[in-house]
């Protein structure tokens, strides 16, 4: 019976990763969370690339790079993991420091994020929605003048900010819950809206009068989708999903939409989101 350890699983994970054209985090996890990292050669601050790492009975995993729609699915070759007992109280032991690490980090971000939100005057103006032609909304300005939107959990708590500066640069506050985040332009109606990004959402919402969510990033949509349809059983729920030239924002819409029985649109054009779409005149998508 062919056995492997724990290192041995992170490692041949990592030369998986390898072997695809990525390089890998520093710090692998295999602790059957979804983790989000850094690519070597894009933007710095963005973090287009995540995975999951199982370790437990036969070890298995996926691993993704959003911005080229790449995604990977892998197992470890052999019949099972075989674990000593140090390795198994040392995995228990990292998963929960883990854990703790982060909800506290989470814990502190929305500390901050409720602050700065308190303080925050609502936008009036603002460079990045001139260009875009779209309404402030729920957004406000921060002390440096960049267009702050709010993201909220799934009990609707206050747990981060996005911030976008002048040239339409976005960043988050560190250490703060992204993933089944979201925020709300509009009062409720029958059917509702989830697009990706703020922009996208303020188009959509000012085009259609629905009320409209906003996941911020296609990795999302899904998570956001569940939460809205457990809240809102009987509404008719429509992903507004980005026209990707890599079809990312396609699957991702598609997905989610399967995942809460509802639908999909998209851009008719490629390269293009609702935004865009809206903006230039082009409101037929597929």
């Amino acid at each position: 019976m062919n056995t492997f350890t724990y290192v041995g699983t992170i490692d041949a994970f990592r030369s998986a990763m390898h072997d695809a054209g990525i390089t890998p985090p520093d710090v692998i996890h295999a602790d059957g969370k979804l983790h989000r990292f850094h690519i070597a050669g894009d933007k710095a601050g963005t973090l287009n690339g995540a995975y999951v790492l199982h370790s437990n009975g036969h070890p298995a995993g996926y691993f993704e790079d959003f911005k080229q729609g790449m995604k990977v699915t892998w197992k470890m070759e052999g019949n099972r993991a075989q674990f000593s007992e140090v390795e198994k109280a040392q995995i228990v032991a990292a998963n929960l420091q883990r854990q703790k690490e982060l909800e506290d980090k989470h814990r502190k971000a929305a500390e901050k994020a409720r602050y700065i939100w308190r303080n925050a005057p609502p936008a009036i103006t603002h460079p990045y929605l001139t260009r875009k032609q779209i309404q402030p909304h729920v957004a406000k300005i921060n002390k440096y003048g960049a267009l702050t939107i709010p993201l909220y959990n799934a009990q609707l708590e206050l747990v981060n900010l996005q911030f976008i500066d002048v040239d339409g640069n976005k960043r988050f506050l560190s250490g703060g819950q992204k993933k089944s985040c979201f925020c709300w332009l509009g009062s409720p109606t029958e059917t509702l809206l989830i697009a990706e990004g703020f922009a996208t959402a303020a188009s959509l919402h000012e085009n259609k009068g629905l009320q409209t969510f906003v996941a911020f990033d296609a990795g999302n949509l899904e998570a956001v989708a569940k939460i809205i349809r457990s809240k809102l059983p009987d509404a008719q729920i429509i992903i507004a999903g980005d026209n990707d030239e890599s079809g990312v924002g396609q699957k991702a819409a598609s997905a989610a939409a399967r995942a809460v029985g509802g639908k999909f649109i998209i851009p008719k054009e490629v390269g293009m989101d609702w935004n865009d779409a809206l903006t230039q005149g082009v409101c037929d998508g597929q």
